[in-house]
């Protein structure tokens, strides 16, 4: 176990390395390929081999990916490597991603089910195996199939087109008429071990099928407003044009323009007191969405602070998530998708 130990703190390591910026929400379909080792129990008598394995895979929200994926490995018999040893199968893998804004590498952990079929040549003459494997003439072949369970961590990052993943799992794998059991340990016996557990160290990476998801252009800002001479105090700050990327909550230069516009009328009128809202589209989870709104106000209503505005005139920030869209839109992608829901208010409330 002490290579396996090994193997885990130095894979870990590198899989929590690394930061730039958030990954998004891209619900396209992605082809997956890695290579790896695998680790093998030692109660296999079998040798460490490397790994292939092919999937593929969605994410099914922010957080959630999905992927089925094939797998194979030749390891080699420690008694006699001039026996074939194969393995090979297929699991869903579930991911969960702990995604984070301003971070482009992101750690995740691992959930997966699956099977795996063996196939062992072995010298039928050896009197370590049971009575059942023992008969004369050629080498013969075990061959059989049996569940597989996976539990592991990782993280990816986006480098462009594609993204990597590194990724240290242990796969649990219910093989109990294994031949190479039966010989580990030089005492004969009628039973083997019920199941081994293997490590699989890999890297890897992820291609996504199709276009990038298009993100609407921005609207011009409407021109300067023109200076207010006597006028009646407003019941109303226009922010129209203070809109958000999709699934982000950092102002983009051309909403500095109209918040500076916003700051003179505050600056003009001392008396006046705003709620700042902040608003979504209809993409996305309820709760996420809601999260989103909330630093979407946030980061307006720093900007005001920051720029003078005492946070005794300032109601907030609120969040309203989705539930106030200026246009009403589909709730599935990529109809959701609509900038003017997305969006910072300010409410007079005086």
């Amino acid at each position: 176990m002490n290579k396996k130990l090994l193997c885990a703190a130095m894979l870990g390591g590198l899989a929590f390395a690394g930061a730039a910026s958030a990954q998004e929400f891209d619900d396209r379909w992605y082809l997956t390929g890695s290579a790896g080792m695998n680790i093998q129990d030692n109660n296999r008598d079998s040798r460490d081999a490397p790994f292939l394995a092919l999937g593929v895979g969605k994410f099914l929200n922010p957080n959630w990916s999905l992927d089925a994926e094939l797998n194979y490995q030749k390891p080699k018999a420690d008694r006699n490597q001039d026996l074939n040893w194969s393995q090979y199968g297929i699991s869903l893998d579930a991911r969960y991603h702990f995604i984070a804004e301003g971070r482009n590498w992101n750690p995740y952990v691992l959930m997966g089910l699956g099977y795996q079929r063996a196939e062992e040549e072995f010298d039928p003459s050896n009197p370590l195996l049971p009575a059942r494997f023992t008969r004369n003439g050629a080498p013969s072949v075990q061959k059989d199939g049996h569940v597989a369970g996976k539990l592991g961590f990782g993280a990816q990052g986006d480098v462009g087109r594609v993204k990597i993943r590194t990724e240290l799992a242990y796969r649990i794998d219910a093989h109990d008429d294994s031949v190479g059991a039966f010989l580990s340990d030089d005492v004969p016996r009628d039973d083997g071990a019920d199941w081994f557990g293997d490590v699989l160290a890999s890297v890897g990476v992820v291609v996504p099928l199709g276009p990038e998801p298009m993100v609407p252009v921005a609207p011009a800002p409407p021109p300067p407003a023109a200076p207010v001479q006597e006028a009646p105090v407003p019941v109303t700050i226009d922010l129209r044009g203070v809109n958000f990327d999709f699934d982000k909550s950092t102002l983009r230069a051309d909403s500095l323009a109209i918040l500076n516009e916003a700051l003179e009328i505050l600056r003009r009128y001392p008396e006046v007191r705003v709620e700042v809202a902040g608003h979504t589209d209809l993409c996305g989870p309820d709760a996420y969405n809601q999260a989103l709104s909330e630093r979407r106000a946030r980061a307006v209503y720093d900007y005001m602070t920051s720029n003078g505005i005492d946070s005794s005139r300032l109601a907030g920030p609120i969040g309203y998530g989705e539930s106030r869209p200026l246009e009403q839109t589909e709730q599935t992608q990529p109809g959701c998708r609509n900038e003017r829901n997305r969006r910072t208010e300010l409410n007079v409330q005086n």
